[in-house]
């Protein structure tokens, strides 16, 4: 899963990046509000973290901007205010969650979580294929009753597909959603974790999960979701 830090405090900001990406998420982070508008029109994320007074456009400005572009992204705001005004006015721009300063991480971690979950429409971070199962918090892969031991690359792979099964995902859009801004390599890095994945996904089972469809991409999908 792929998050934006907009924090214009730097020690907090590299915190903050390095706890998330202890946690195995992959982050891109800015400190003003005009440079997140730049990184949202050229990435895809899946949850922001954006603080409220930021230099040059503030939070409340960057949500509403977002949320008039249709973007649907989730967002925690992170603020020092904490009167019931300053939180009525974030969460009536847009906002899906609010903390105040200073804040335990382990909250923040739950509350990112949450936010993930209900974006895809989900009840828990769990989420199966047939026979294959996925817990996102624990980050655990089974299919049938084999554990199946993947990389943190091979994980966000296999999870993004997962997250949207049955919805065919160009390498383009997969590459973009997985590695950071910065990234330059060639989307056919995602062929080469694909081929990956499918040794330890499908190598031994019956039934292929991930499924290429030629000239567009690929697409993870079981006979039973069909049915």
């Amino acid at each position: 899963m792929r998050i934006l830090v907009v924090e214009d405090e730097s020690s907090l900001n590299e915190l903050i990046t390095k706890r998330l990406k202890l946690e195995r998420y992959f982050v891109d982070s800015c400190f003003d509000g005009e440079e997140a508008l730049s990184f949202l029109d050229c990435a895809e994320y899946d949850a922001v973290i954006l603080d409220v007074m930021i230099p040059r456009i503030d939070g409340i400005g960057v949500l509403k901007e977002m949320r008039a572009k249709g973007n649907k992204t989730p967002v925690l705001l992170l603020t020092a205010k904490d009167s019931i005004e300053d939180r009525v006015k974030g969460l009536d721009s847009g906002a899906d969650d609010y903390m105040t300063k200073p804040f335990s991480f382990e909250e923040l971690l739950a509350r990112i979580r949450v936010m993930l979950r209900h974006a895809s429409g989900a009840v828990s971070n769990v989420f199966t294929v047939g026979d294959l199962t996925m817990d996102c918090d624990t980050r655990e892969v089974t299919r049938g009753n084999t554990k199946l031991n993947l990389t943190a690359k091979e994980f966000a792979v296999l999870e993004y597909l997962v997250r949207n099964k049955g919805i065919v995902l160009s390498r383009e859009k997969i590459a973009h959603h997985i590695w950071n801004y910065d990234y330059e390599g060639s989307s056919n890095v995602i062929d080469v974790y694909i081929r990956y994945l499918r040794k330890k996904v499908d190598e031994n089972f019956t039934e292929p999960l991930i499924h290429t469809i030629r000239g567009v991409g690929y697409v993870v999908r079981s006979s039973e979701d069909e049915r």
